[in-house]
């Protein structure tokens, strides 16, 4: 399975969503970077993705995106192949 990385705050729904989802899809290793507890993270995000809010979510090597992108990359059948490489 592809390593996720997924770009988060506390306080955050939409993260919670995510992170929801991928457990749904079998994911049990994700790797949450919080940058409300590191903001020096925040600005490594930014430069990633060019976006400013979070969840932010990679898959292996791939910027998949928000809660929004993943919960359409999951319906339209891309999200399993991606996670299983």
């Amino acid at each position: 399975m592809n390593k996720v990385v997924m770009y988060s705050k506390d306080y955050c729904p939409y993260c919670a969503r995510a992170k929801a989802l991928l457990t749904e899809r079998g994911v049990t290793d994700l790797d949450i970077i919080r940058i409300d507890q590191d903001p020096a993270q925040r600005d490594v995000m930014i430069e990633r993705t060019g976006r400013r809010t979070v969840p932010q979510i990679f898959i292996g090597d791939k910027h998949v995106g928000g809660c929004d992108d993943l919960i359409a990359l999951d319906r339209s059948g891309g999200l399993l192949p991606l996670l299983n490489g």
